[in-house]
């Protein structure tokens, strides 16, 4: 579904990204973890066009995305959630995830308008809404919502997008126990329905969800497996991310 080769990336003298081949392949949940500062956020940054790489090239379906505008590449199905949560607090919850719905984009983002009182557009928002368990708090604000309701949220509206793949950054961050098991569930539904890419710190949150997972250190690519595998690799195994919470 989704392939970088070669990636380097720098800011300056300091080289971020260097030589990182990945692919993701359609309909699995593929998982990028490392320490921190070792480039994981900015593989994501480059993947989904905030970044352009110095060199290398990725494709999506085949096709050559590779230094392409965020909108162009979100345009072509691919989205992502945030570390630092991007929500509209005033807004309700389904008037969030309005805004991210390609019928309203279209039409210029006039949510308070007719168009914004559509039926079958606020049935899209609504099963976005559903997808994510959040269908009874539709018509709360965005800042009543609890924490771990938030983070639902704001990947109801990166489904709201209609994605192929999606890309999620940290999304246990700030969560406690029982906001990371609703949220591993809820990820968990959504296998298999879509391409998943995530980033997460939480290593036993990650290696019960994904399918395979590269390591990343110091900008490279240093393993790639099954979460089993990983559990044996030597550098895993040593490091403070074989420690499994």
């Amino acid at each position: 579904m989704l392939e970088a080769r070669g990636l380097h990336m720098r800011f300056g003298d300091l080289v971020v990204l260097e030589d990182i081949t990945l692919g993701f392949p359609e309909g699995r949940l593929s998982g990028i973890m490392g320490p921190n500062g070792a480039g994981k956020t900015t593989c994501f940054n480059v993947l989904t066009g905030r970044y352009k790489p110095v060199r290398g090239s990725i494709t999506l379906r085949g096709e050559d995305i590779t230094g392409l505008a965020p909108h162009a590449i979100a345009r072509k199905g691919v989205s992502r959630s945030f570390q630092l949560m991007n929500l509209f607090n005033e807004f309700s919850a389904e008037e969030n995830v309005l805004v991210a719905l390609p019928d309203m984009r279209r039409r210029g983002f006039d949510m308070l308008s007719r168009r914004g009182s559509d039926a079958t557009v606020r049935g899209r928002a609504r099963q976005a809404l559903d997808r994510v368990g959040l269908a009874d708090k539709a018509d709360m604000p965005a800042r009543d919502l609890s924490y771990g309701e938030r983070r639902a949220l704001e990947i109801a509206v990166a489904l709201a997008t209609e994605p192929s793949v999606l890309f999620l950054d940290e999304p246990t961050s700030g969560l406690g126990t029982d906001g990371t098991e609703r949220l591993a569930e809820l990820i968990g539904r959504l296998k298999g329905q879509l391409t998943m890419v995530m980033i997460e710190h939480d290593m036993a949150f990650l290696f019960g969800l994904a399918d395979r997972i590269a390591v990343i250190h110091w900008g490279q690519v240093i393993a790639q497996g099954t979460p089993e595998e990983l559990r044996r690799n030597p550098w895993v195994e040593n490091s403070n991310l074989g420690k499994l919470r």
